[in-house]
C-alpha cells in the first residue's frame, strides 16, 4: 500500500509542474462533480473526519482514482505548498499520465475488495446479475398486474362514464 501512496505522491509533483492542480477539499469537490479529475488524493488525519468522508464516495461515482495519504503535511509537500492540505486533485496530470493510469489499474475500493474476497467474484458480475434478477422481478409483476386488471374486469358488468350518466340524468329531466 505504501507503494500506491508514493505513485500518488510523485503524479501530484509532476502534475504540479507540467500539468494543473487544484488544492483544498472544496476544490477537490468541485473538480469531482464537474467531471474534471483525473486523480484525487487526500489525507487521513483530518479532523474533523466528515470533511472528507465524502471523497472517496463520490470519486468511485465518477470512476476516479481516490488515495489516502497518511497526512496533511505530506500532502502540501507534495503539491508545493509551504502549508498542509487537506486534499489535491490533478485536473491535467501532464506529464504524469502514465502515473495516473497505473494507479487507475491497481486501486480498487476497499468495500469492493471486501466483496470479492467474500464471493470469489467479480463486482461487475454481481452487478449484472442483479439487474438481470431485478428485470426478471418486474416483468413478473407486470404480468401479475395485467392478469389482476383482467380478472377484476371480468367480474364488474360494464359501468357507464361519469359523462353517459349525466346525459341520462339531464334526459329523465
Amino acid at each position: 500500500m505504501a507503494e500506491i501512496k508514493d505513485i500518488a505522491l510523485e503524479a501530484i509533483e509532476v502534475a504540479k509542474n507540467t500539468g494543473k492542480i487544484k488544492k483544498g477539499i472544496n476544490e477537490a469537490t468541485k473538480a469531482l462533480e464537474r467531471g474534471t479529475a483525473q486523480l484525487v488524493v487526500y489525507a487521513k488525519d483530518v479532523q474533523p473526519a466528515e470533511i472528507i468522508m465524502h471523497l472517496p464516495v463520490l470519486a468511485k461515482e465518477k470512476e476516479v482514482p481516490c488515495i489516502e495519504v497518511s497526512s496533511k503535511e505530506e500532502l502540501g509537500t507534495a503539491a508545493g505548498i509551504p502549508v498542509s492540505t487537506t486534499a489535491v486533485v490533478v485536473i491535467n496530470a501532464g506529464d504524469g499520465k502514465r502515473l495516473i493510469q497505473q494507479l487507475s489499474q491497481g486501486v480498487k475500493p476497499k468495500a469492493e475488495k471486501k466483496e470479492e474476497e467474500k464471493a470469489g467474484e467479480k463486482p461487475k458480475e454481481k452487478k449484472e446479475e442483479k439487474t438481470e434478477e431485478k428485470k426478471e422481478e418486474v416483468k413478473e409483476e407486470k404480468k401479475e398486474e395485467k392478469a389482476d386488471k383482467k380478472e377484476e374486469q371480468e367480474e364488474k358488468p360494464k359501468e357507464e362514464k361519469p359523462e353517459e350518466k349525466e346525459k341520462t340524468e339531464e334526459k329523465k329531466d
